[in-house]
């Protein structure tokens, strides 16, 4: 796969470069640092992906796109969460906040992969997403980038599931079942059947009726374990 990296930050492009050189099957076939160049540089050296900067000296990653010639497939790579529901609205493969790891990286190219290969990529199994992993939700108007070590708390309300994260609060329309197998089973964990707790935001755990258990969050908030959940909680903790 030939890949074009755009970034206006030396380091930046360096730090994608580095992780590439560990990526099978990747070649770094240019770099470009404006709107100019990598325009320039997408029409003549037609890459796979482009792996691409929002913020650019003389515009933005959309100008890239709007004026190369052909439509190669684009990672956008940014310190800026605001611009993911543009991003994906010209079909972006995925967007990525810096600091960029590997495995992040190496995932969202392989579905660059799948892409040009015609594989659907919603029916190849994925690993359970990382505590650094992020999630983008659109809740009406208003979109966000969750990191999943600021997710809290998930709760079911009718059809639709409320995340919470840092002092925010938002609504997703997909089932408990669907977000619970996209997460990391040793970070988050199944109360019952409304609710999923983040581990890692538990401040205590007590006894509670019908042999349950009551678990308190660092924000105050409690949640009730069901019995059948409490044994598995219990054999996880081994309490």
């Amino acid at each position: 796969m030939n890949i074009l990296i755009v970034d206006d930050s030396r380091l930046a492009r360096k730090e994608l470069v580095d992780i590439l050189k560990d990526i099978p099957g990747t070649k770094v076939i240019a770099e470009a640092v404006d709107v100019n160049t990598a325009v320039t540089a997408i029409n003549t050296h037609k890459p796979d992906l482009v792996l691409l900067d929002i913020h650019l000296p003389d515009g933005d990653g959309f100008d890239v796109l709007d004026r190369s010639s052909i439509t190669p497939h684009v990672i956008f790579t940014t310190a800026y969460e605001q611009h993911a529901l543009r991003a994906f609205e010209v079909n972006a493969l995925d967007y990525l906040l810096k600091p960029i790891t590997h495995e992040r990286l190496e995932v969202a190219i392989q579905r660059s992969r799948s892409k040009q290969n015609g594989i659907d990529q919603i029916s190849t199994p994925t690993q359970p997403k990382t505590r650094t992993d992020q999630i983008f939700v659109r809740d009406g108007e208003h979109c966000h980038f969750i990191r999943l070590s600021d997710l809290r708390l998930i709760n079911v309300e009718g059809n639709y599931i409320r995340l919470y994260f840092l002092d925010t609060k938002t609504m997703l329309a997909r089932s408990m079942n669907y977000l619970e197998e996209k997460l990391d089973p040793q970070v988050f964990f199944r109360a019952n059947r409304q609710q999923i707790v983040n581990m890692d935001y538990v401040a205590s755990i007590e006894p509670w009726v019908n042999e349950g258990l009551l678990i308190k969050l660092t924000d105050g908030t409690q949640v009730e374990v069901s019995r059948r959940q409490a044994r598995e909680l219990k054999q996880r903790l081994e309490i």
